[in-house]
């Protein structure tokens, strides 16, 4: 099968987020294994999700991983002219949910690994699809775990996220986060002699805003950004049953974006001071008083310098000039940071097409993704 035909059986399988994704991962190791190629899967505790890890050539040195995942946002509520979960081709654009964010890219990528296979690599590549990247980088953590026991870990890194081919050599990470606004109900009538749990959170909203202001005046900027600092932004504020009751709890779930160069525990400390600041004065009247921040989930940023081996490497792959630097995350960071492989990505379409209706990858970027896979094969069997 050439990429358009695997991109074609990808598309049908529904990997949105909430969905298994095992029948795709099945899918992907048969298709392996009729090339001679071993596809190990690493499966989540309900079986129902799984990531996959292959290897072409030899297991005693790094080589170059291709890395993707295989999930895709919801399409309910999106007014779609074609079918999501079918491709469907239509002047030079090959559409389907998933096409662009990552689907694309991961077909490429399996075609080359079988590619390969036929080769007599010197040097060794490896290909890993995850899951539940869209719900934060989730799923790969196992497949992170596995590599980071491993004897021999690959010594570059590509992410196939979409950048209309550029290089790119970073992004912010996230951190998700929920404040819990603890008062003490009453009547709205004697709402006074109560706490309102609502009030406290937006004080704590003036917090986060106020924090967001700092950095946006004075602290580190990145000019490769559209928005050139670390943000911090409330996403969900829940809190109250009905109007006639103060309401005695009220939640915020916010973010933070930072820039890889800051630290989010060092934001996360100072809203805390300033969340006690809030509530320490009401405790003699309200003991209970209180505004508790916990952490959720979170990613790191990416941050490969410009003047990289891999930067080199992929931009002489890709015959680019410069690099960029993209606004969403990826799984990039937690290769980088936590197992030490010097990490770009790089991939087909664009993200202005992703998560949206009728999302399409363009047939030329796939063919330049193409090629790029094309050169790297043929480096690999040289010897890189």
């Amino acid at each position: 099968m050439d990429s358009r035909a695997i991109l074609e059986r990808l598309i049908a399988f529904d990997t949105v987020s909430s969905n298994p994704n095992r029948a795709l991962m099945d899918w992907v190791q048969t298709y392996l294994a009729q090339a001679g190629i071993e596809a190990v899967l690493i499966p989540d505790a309900s079986g129902g999700k799984a990531n996959l890890y292959a290897t072409v050539g030899p297991k005693d040195r790094g080589g170059v991983m291709l890395s993707g995942h295989t999930d895709v946002v919801p399409v309910e509520g999106q007014d779609w002219t074609v079918p999501p979960f079918k491709l469907t081709a239509k002047d030079g654009r090959l559409y389907g949910r998933g096409t662009t964010d990552m689907k694309g890219f991961c077909a490429a990528a399996i075609a080359a690994l079988v590619a390969a296979s036929k080769r007599d690599l010197k040097t060794p590549l490896h290909l890993a699809l995850s899951y539940d990247e869209e719900i934060g980088c989730m799923g790969v953590r196992s497949l992170v775990a596995m590599l980071k026991d491993a004897p021999v870990r690959p010594a570059l890194c590509i992410v196939g996220e979409p950048t209309n081919m550029a290089v790119a050599t970073g992004h912010k990470g996230k951190t998700a986060l929920r404040a819990t606004c603890q008062g003490r109900e009453g009547h709205s009538a004697l709402a006074p002699l109560a706490l309102n749990a609502l009030h406290l959170a937006a004080d704590f909203i003036g917090v986060i805003r106020a924090e967001q202001a700092s950095i946006a005046a004075s602290g580190r900027r990145d000019g490769d950004y559209d928005v050139p600092y670390t943000t911090v932004h409330a996403g969900v504020m829940r809190g109250g049953v009905q109007v006639n009751i103060v309401p005695n709890q009220a939640v915020i779930d916010f973010e933070i974006r930072a820039l890889a160069e800051d630290d989010p525990n060092e934001i996360i400390a100072r809203l805390r001071d300033a969340a006690e600041a809030i509530v320490a004065p009401l405790r003699a009247e309200f003991p209970e008083a209180a505004i508790r921040i916990e952490r959720l989930w979170d990613y790191p940023g990416l941050g490969t310098p410009s003047n990289a081996e891999v930067v080199n490497f992929v931009k002489g792959l890709t015959g680019a000039n410069g690099t960029i630097k993209v606004a969403f995350g990826t799984e990039g960071g937690l290769f980088s940071q936590h197992l030490g492989i010097p990490t770009v990505i790089c991939g087909p379409g664009s993200m202005a097409q992703g998560h949206k209706p009728d999302e399409f990858v363009s047939e030329e970027q796939m063919a330049r993704c193409e090629a790029m896979l094309q050169a790297l094969v043929d480096r690999l069997e040289a010897g890189i």
